[in-house]
């Protein structure tokens, strides 16, 4: 096991990684207030000019291809099959791979200790982590663990969560990219401590995907306000201004993204905008330094501000993030630092706002792209049957309107074309909601199923079409599919006897009473009991019962 600081999670839990189980804790981490950053800064954001931010999204999948039969193959990290099979073609990467997981944390302490001021924020998906755990590769947390966690160096590196499996938003269902988010956080927190996932309060969404159907955009919202995030990142071209549709101004301006859902319920969040395309040239040759450079403070809410250019691209794939990234980085980090352009990450910044009095209602409002279309057909209040003819309208007048979402890759839909994939995913997200529904999340056989089920999501096996990768992920929603037949999963079943004759359900009128009134609320999705205590407040009428919860094997239909 990793050793972790200032953390009792252990990483690995009966095998599997650790990704639920500790809801409560990671939620009192989360519920932890800031600011985080700027009392460590160094920076005084009120003499500074402009600022820039980077962020490098790590990748890989897990798949089934350890061995040669796809249907007893080891689940294992996309980089292991690549440093096992190097013949295969660009498979010989994987070393260099290795390193760009690791190379911020050598970076970091090199710049620091020449008395600069490098900042990078930080992107890994939890099965990328998972699978470098699972094949031993200890240095890069090694040097991950020193940047994160040494008081010298965090105020540099500023993690980003995300969805564990790498899940698309706007194709996964709402209920299981929750499990994503809160799988990340917990696996995070197991390798890095409660402490350093209290200071992660910003939010990437796998391929930059945000969901503009309004149902769904409202849930993903809702699920990372739930999880503690302050703001998240989005494409440029993937919101659009609500008051009158049109594309954003003030690109370099934090915004507030606003969900809101048919029956008029909203959730607001700040949204960082990423200018332009995935091109990772922009990254690799530091471009948003060199942007911001060209950019002045401007007056907004009544106080004088800098601008905040941001960038992110993956950290590791092509020819320019492996070999130009690591000169032009350390150059830019070492010109930057104490001008009038500095490095910054985007939390930091935010807090400088906050310390100025600028609040997220001041910030410009923006709302997922075509959803202006919908609200001016829709109004302020209805309902999800009436936004679903309206969207069919809409489709018939014009064949390019689409609640599919918008990415940094918009040529291809997350949803159109992946029905070999999608339909199995879909089938097994249910029987998991089915099988698993009042199941402890600490139980083994509850984070067995979870874990199947967050690697079938990964954006992977639908962006690259028909094939192995397809065929990878319908032997995933098999294997996950077999677990539950043949597996008996813990339920709770309720035995009640009367506070007052002692006698248990079957020979108590009361206490049968609160037997079936239970069971009714627990069939409803409720949970009014606790164990032991009384249940005079859920039926008042009757005089009170204590409540007996016993775990006992049964198969769940």
């Amino acid at each position: 096991m990793i050793e972790t600081t200032k953390s009792a999670l252990p990483d690995i839990v009966e095998g599997f990684p650790n990704i639920c189980g500790s809801e409560d804790r990671i939620a009192e981490a989360m519920a932890r207030r800031g600011p985080y950053y700027v009392p460590e800064s160094g920076v005084d954001f009120s003499r500074v000019r402009s600022a820039f931010s980077i962020a490098l999204h790590m990748h890989q999948p897990l798949i089934p291809a350890g061995g040669s039969d796809l249907h007893t193959a080891a689940i294992v990290s996309n980089l292991k099959y690549m440093m096992d099979n190097p013949q295969i073609g660009d498979n010989h990467n994987a070393s260099v791979f290795h390193w760009c997981y690791k190379r911020m944390g050598e970076f970091i302490p090199q710049l620091v200790e020449e008395g600069k001021k490098p900042r990078v924020m930080l992107d890994y998906s939890g099965c990328l982590l998972y699978g470098l755990r699972a094949m031993g590769l200890n240095d890069v947390f090694d040097n991950l663990k020193r940047v994160t966690l040494d008081p010298a160096y965090r105020r540099s590196v500023e993690w980003l969560g995300t969805a564990w499996g790498h899940a698309v938003a706007p194709s996964t269902p709402v209920q299981d990219f929750r499990l994503h988010v809160n799988a990340w956080q917990h696996y995070f927190a197991a390798i890095f401590g409660l402490d350093a996932l209290s200071r992660v309060r910003g939010f990437s969404p796998p391929e930059m995907a945000l969901p503009n159907h309004p149902e769904v955009c409202y849930e993903f919202v809702r699920t990372l306000k739930d999880s503690g995030y302050r703001w998240i990142l989005v494409q440029e071209h993937t919101v659009e201004r609500v008051d009158d549709g049109a594309g954003i101004r003030h690109p370099h301006l934090p915004h507030r993204l606003v969900a809101r859902n048919a029956r008029g319920d909203t959730v607001n969040i700040t949204a960082i905008i990423k200018t332009q395309g995935s091109d990772t040239k922009l990254v690799g040759q530091m471009q948003p330094y060199y942007e911001a450079k060209g950019l002045s403070r401007v007056e907004w809410a009544g106080r004088s501000i800098p601008l905040l250019v941001t960038q992110i691209s993956d950290g590791e794939n092509g020819g320019v993030m492996m070999n130009e990234f690591p000169p032009k980085y350390l150059s830019v980090m070492r010109e930057a630092s104490d001008s009038d352009t500095v490095p910054a990450s985007v939390t930091e910044y935010l807090e400088y706002l906050d310390s100025i009095g600028i609040k997220e209602e001041d910030l410009p409002a923006v709302q997922p792209i075509l959803q202006k279309r919908i609200w001016d057909r829709l109004g302020p209040r209805s309902s999800a049957e009436k936004l679903e003819n309206v969207l069919e309208q809409l489709r018939k007048e014009d064949h390019r309107f689409h609640v599919e979402g918008g990415s940094w890759t918009n040529n291809i839909s997350w949803v159109r074309g992946y029905g070999d994939v999608l339909g199995p995913i879909e089938q097994t997200s249910a029987r998991f909601a089915e099988k698993t529904a009042g199941v402890p999340t600490s139980e083994h056989r509850y984070r067995n199923a979870l874990f199947h089920l967050l690697t079938t999501q990964t954006s992977c096996y639908r962006y690259w079409g028909a094939g192995i990768w397809t065929d990878y992920a319908r032997e995933v929603c098999r294997r996950l599919t077999e677990f539950k037949k043949r597996t008996k999963i813990r339920a709770p079943f309720v035995i009640l006897h009367c506070a007052l004759c002692g006698s248990y359900a079957v020979f108590c009128f009361y206490a049968s009473f609160y037997a079936k009134r239970i069971l009714l609320l627990a069939e409803e999705g409720k949970r009014p009991w606790i164990a032991g205590e009384s249940l005079w407040p859920v039926v008042p009428a009757f005089p009170p019962a204590s409540v007996f919860l016993l775990l006992v094997d049964r198969n769940v239909p």
